[in-house]
């Protein structure tokens, strides 16, 4: 993708946070080059100044040789990249895609454990040892609960008594075993080839539009609106995985919040 002294880029943008307090101020926004994997540039503050401040950096003549940009969909990001690299093809990150899948699942989830916990026998008030009574969980309710983490995972890393807690909300709350099933089948179609993809989330946008949950049919609307960008993403298979990576690390150490986007001196 490189040659001579021309510098053509691929790049992902993503945000990570300082010390795991969410506001604006504390992110850090990330940029690396897909191709080489290089953390290219960082700063803190999740905003349209930041990403314009990166292209002030990067320059217009390097501006104006990007190809590919991914990113979550933020307007934020996409708004600036309109502008400095229009040129540029938006990729809506399928990590990101999943994610938003997931919220929709949890947020059913809360709704199923709610009624659960409201039910006859669904909770137990509890004053001991309290300063003020509290409604404890049982039965259904805290299986439930408890079953958040285990309705995130990926099937094949299930261990056998999540398996079986699976079963088991197949069986007693076929509702929320559906949202499961819609997070699963969004989560499968970003692992197909391109053109399989590109069908199979269609077949999904419309099973969604169908499911009777509010959430995954507002969801359905969400993918429909940024489209474009994820069959982008779908053909050119890009994705912020490696993003989320660099996350980890730079999480742990956000002491540099700026480096120059300097481009490589030789092809790879």
């Amino acid at each position: 993708m490189r040659g001579g002294s021309l510098w053509r880029a691929v790049l992902g943008v993503d945000k990570t946070i300082i010390e795991d307090v969410w506001f604006d101020e504390d992110q850090l926004v990330l940029v690396v080059d897909h191709d080489t994997g290089r953390l290219l540039w960082a700063k803190a503050g999740r905003s349209k100044d930041t990403m314009r401040a990166f292209f002030a950096v990067l320059c217009p003549d390097r501006s104006r040789q990007l190809t590919h940009v991914s990113c979550d969909g933020a307007t934020w990001i996409t708004t600036v990249v309109a502008e400095r690299a229009p040129q540029a093809v938006l990729c809506a990150d399928p990590f990101h895609v999943v994610a938003w899948a997931t919220d929709a699942l949890d947020t059913v989830r809360r709704e199923v454990w709610n009624i659960a916990r409201r039910a006859q026998g669904g909770s137990r008030r509890e004053d001991k040892g309290r300063s003020r009574p509290v409604n404890i969980a049982q039965g259904d309710a805290r299986a439930l609960k408890r079953a958040r983490y285990m309705l995130w995972k990926n099937p094949e890393n299930l261990t056998s008594h999540q398996r079986t807690k699976l079963a088991w909300i197949a069986k007693t709350h076929p509702y929320l075993h559906r949202a499961y099933l819609l997070k699963e089948g969004l989560r499968t179609v970003f692992k197909l080839p391109a053109p399989d993809a590109t069908h199979a989330l269609q077949r999904w946008l419309q099973w969604a539009a169908r499911s009777r949950i509010p959430e995954y049919i507002q969801l359905a609307r969400r993918i429909r609106d940024h489209l474009p960008a994820i069959h982008a993403s779908l053909d050119h298979g890009l994705s912020n995985a490696l993003i989320e990576s660099t996350n980890t690390k730079s999480g742990s150490s956000p002491a540099s919040p700026t480096a120059s986007p300097t481009p490589p001196t030789s092809s790879p």
